[in-house]
């Protein structure tokens, strides 16, 4: 299928444009424009669902649960096996979809659908591993158990600068605990939901369990999935001021509800980091997607004496960084999801100049285009700016001195995120107080990519509640059930 940017894919049958309820795509009157954010040219126009359509992917949800979790876990394991398989079969043409909506970088783009896909094959297998308990009992007569099951229908609202990974995170868990899916993308980035939903239906995952509804009316659609009685869990990724909105309305009908939000992630560099694995720590977590992601270094912390060693080689890196279109093969940094988004960050840098930070590289537009910024460093940068108390989520490093172990501490704690944060040492004593002492749901060590299906992904404070990922993923979308077996003397 050609888009109207003239893009054809190996396989036309992925490049959807209507919403997926019940295993049937609907359209709809009205319809959205996706555009390419490195050009601005229109990718696709996607049918503009409602309320009505969510209602209905509700209903179909809730239909289906009883077929989906009466199914073994064995058989929703080979499902989502299935599923597995057909993500990373069409790796190529997935990957073209996410850089044309999205505009990372088209390496970036097929990186995102393998992990994104590593998901689904993680929880298929876990599926098979929900295990129950026996508990002594305190009477001859009686026995005890636990068992656990699937919470019921879950609906989701999912953001556009993971637009594959952040819903199979999700999808995949809760389809393996036996529990059905309704999930709202977001109407910059509803091409890749709408092409897992296309190899959903070829995997064999019956109609209803897995629904997907785009639209615009972002309030109306929330508030019904958020609030609607048959919807049992809801899940969010996205900033913290809409989530704690989303969790207001779900606590109507007292919802289970996981939520990933902001972050404010530090990076610290001690005296004795290898100066040179940090500073590709920093390129690796910062730079990758321009900067928008929710776990990527926001504030570097270096201590004096190693700062100018460091800040010299991190600019010499940053400096040699390729920013262009997604599909250029020597791209390393694509555009911003749009000029709004370019604006917020360079308002930020501007603040943070004027407050006495220093620019010492980018700090302005690429002439790439409206969408693109130039890889930025800012040394002189307090913890108290603008660029370092908000959420960049664009392409900016601000550098921080520190002479202390205790002080850094303080200050990498002084935020109210707690997703994400990344130190570098050799001291393997200093990286257990470190490690301890920060205030965070995840820490890299001599690390700057961190996520993957085996290990739990979440933040504490503001920036979330519950894990992704892991067999700790499963918790989320399962119910305990206590069993008292009495009479058993008789």
């Amino acid at each position: 299928m050609q888009s109207e940017q003239g893009f054809v894919l190996n396989d036309e049958q992925l490049l959807k444009r209507f919403s997926y309820i019940n295993g049937s795509w609907h359209s709809s009157e009205s319809d959205l424009a996706v555009t390419n954010p490195s050009n601005g040219k229109v990718v696709a126009k996607v049918s503009n669902a409602g309320i009505a359509e969510t209602e209905l992917a509700i209903k179909s949800a809730k239909q289906a649960l009883q077929l989906w979790s009466s199914k073994t876990a064995n058989e929703r394991s080979t499902l989502l096996k299935n599923w597995f398989r057909l993500l990373i079969q069409h790796q190529d043409d997935l990957g073209r979809i996410l850089t044309l909506e999205q505009g990372k970088p088209l390496s970036e783009a097929k990186g995102e659908i393998a992990y994104g896909a590593s998901y689904i094959e993680w929880f298929a297998e876990e599926a098979k591993r929900v295990y129950g308990e026996t508990i002594p009992s305190p009477s001859g007569n009686k026995r005890l158990l636990v068992i656990k099951q699937p919470v019921g229908v879950v609906a989701a609202i999912t953001p556009w600068n993971f637009p594959n990974a952040m819903i199979a995170r999700k999808a995949a868990a809760a389809l393996a605990a036996g529990c059905t899916f309704v999930v709202r993308p977001a109407t910059q980035t509803p091409l890749s939901a709408l092409a897992m939903a296309e190899l959903a239906e070829r995997a064999g995952i019956p109609a209803g369990v897995f629904n997907v509804v785009v639209g615009k009316d972002s309030r109306g659609m929330g508030k019904v999935l958020t609030q609607h009685p048959d919807v049992a869990k809801f899940t969010f990724t996205g900033s913290t001021a809409v989530g704690k909105s989303l969790i207001s309305q779900c606590a109507t009908s007292v919802k289970k509800v996981s939520m990933e939000l902001g972050g404010n992630a530090p990076f610290i560099v001690f005296e004795d980091a290898d100066l040179d694995a940090a500073v590709e720590g920093v390129i690796a977590s910062k730079y990758r997607n321009a900067g928008q992601t929710c776990i990527c270094t926001n504030r570097i912390f270096v201590h004096q004496s190693v700062l100018p060693a460091f800040t010299e080689k991190l600019t010499q890196a940053v400096s040699e960084l390729n920013v262009g279109d997604g599909f250029a093969k020597q791209t390393q940094v694509g555009p911003m999801i749009n000029s709004d988004a370019v604006s917020e960050v360079d308002s930020l840098v501007n603040e943070s100049i004027a407050a006495g930070a220093k620019l010492v590289l980018g700090g302005k537009r690429h002439p790439a285009g409206d969408a693109f910024y130039l890889p930025t460093i800012l040394t002189q940068v307090t913890n108290d700016m603008p660029i370092a108390k908000n959420e960049i989520f664009g392409p900016v490093s601000p550098v921080i001195a520190f002479t202390s172990e205790e002080q850094v501490l303080s200050l990498a704690n002084d935020t109210e995120y707690g997703l994400a944060a990344y130190f570098y040492t050799r001291d393997i004593g200093r990286i257990w107080r470190v490690a301890e002492g920060l205030d965070f749901g995840m820490v890299g060590i001599n690390e700057g990519i961190i996520s993957n299906a085996a290990a739990p992904f979440g933040g504490v404070k503001q920036s979330g509640n519950g894990r992704e990922g892991s067999r700790h993923g499963l918790a989320d979308y399962m119910e305990m059930k206590y069993l008292c077996m009495g009479g058993l003397d008789r």
